[in-house]
């Protein structure tokens, strides 16, 4: 008996671990109510009992939220290692990964390349479903809008921890009918409306890396959606500038062709996670195979 009392480990309850975590990693008692899908008062409950039971103050009220105190910062740098630990043994017993894992994409890119190599994930994934929402706006993965969110960048821009997902350069592009004769010289372009894939004009720049004047490739005959340019490359209303890697589908099917070898850089594609993305399996998992799957848009 003696020995037994010895062995036994002096454990707060598992649900306060948890709010204390979470509402530690958010400083708000408001957001880890959100990701535990609990009230608001049940992670204040929580964290107060778990503070009177352990004899010391894990936060600190401001007047306007919540500071972890010096030994909250402590406390939960090894509390959110010990709940890893125990999420990963656990998943471990599961064999195949499962659960969700919720993608926001551009738009253009979700139609044109992520999609349609969605089917191999899910033959190699069966029981991992994977949400993919289409957007431009910006995600806040931290805010619970997404698990992973993959944004065109320029250099520099992005301030968080991310991975390239694609760097491929942009190329003109145009629907076969529309120059039967072939493309002889980039000035050819001046005789189309000139669409083009970003927000930002690459036009000039491409124009200077032929050698050509970059003014007159400044104006525009026909502006449209970036998220519609190529569609409207394809039904042959103009010239398109854009990324190889959503192009490239299009151009296999034979409804673009690329009309000029020299192309542009202009930042990249990337794939930013959220903090706890590395706590659920199903996010690593698709994280790991997306890399994999477009390793030759780097480089």
């Amino acid at each position: 008996m003696h020995m037994f009392r010895m062995m036994q480990r002096s454990l707060p309850p598992l649900n306060a671990l948890r709010a204390f975590e979470a509402a530690g990693r958010h400083q708000s008692f408001s957001r880890a109510a959100e990701e535990l899908g609990v009230s608001h008062s049940a992670i204040s409950r929580h964290v107060r009992g778990l503070e009177d039971r352990l004899g010391v103050s894990l936060f600190r009220d401001l007047p306007r939220g919540i500071k972890l105190s010096r030994d909250g910062r402590a406390y939960l740098g090894q509390v959110t290692a010990a709940l890893d630990l125990i999420a990963e043994a656990t998943e471990g017993l599961g064999g195949s990964a499962e659960g969700v894992v919720v993608v926001s994409c551009e738009p253009l890119f979700a139609r044109k390349v992520l999609l349609p190599m969605l089917d191999r994930f899910h033959s190699q994934y069966p029981r991992v479903e994977v949400r993919l929402e289409a957007s431009k706006a910006l995600a806040d993965v931290n805010r619970y809008e997404a698990d992973l969110a993959i944004r065109f960048a320029h250099t520099g821009v992005l301030q968080v921890a991310s991975d390239l997902i694609s760097d491929t350069p942009l190329y003109v592009y145009a629907a076969p009918e529309l120059r039967p004769e072939g493309w002889q010289s980039p000035k050819d372009v001046l005789e189309y409306a000139r669409l083009r894939e970003r927000d930002a004009n690459l036009w000039p720049r491409w124009a200077e890396l032929q050698g050509l004047e970059a003014a007159p490739f400044e104006a525009h005959g026909w502006r449209i959606s970036a998220d519609l340019a190529l569609e409207a490359a394809v039904c042959g209303q103009g010239v398109y500038l854009g990324s190889r890697d959503c192009a490239q589908m299009d151009c296999d099917a034979g409804r673009l062709v690329r009309c000029f070898d020299q192309g542009v850089r202009d930042g990249a594609m990337r794939l930013v996670q959220a903090d706890r993305a590395s706590r659920n399996r199903a996010a690593r998992v698709f994280r790991g195979w997306l890399l994999e799957e477009t390793a030759d848009l780097r480089g």
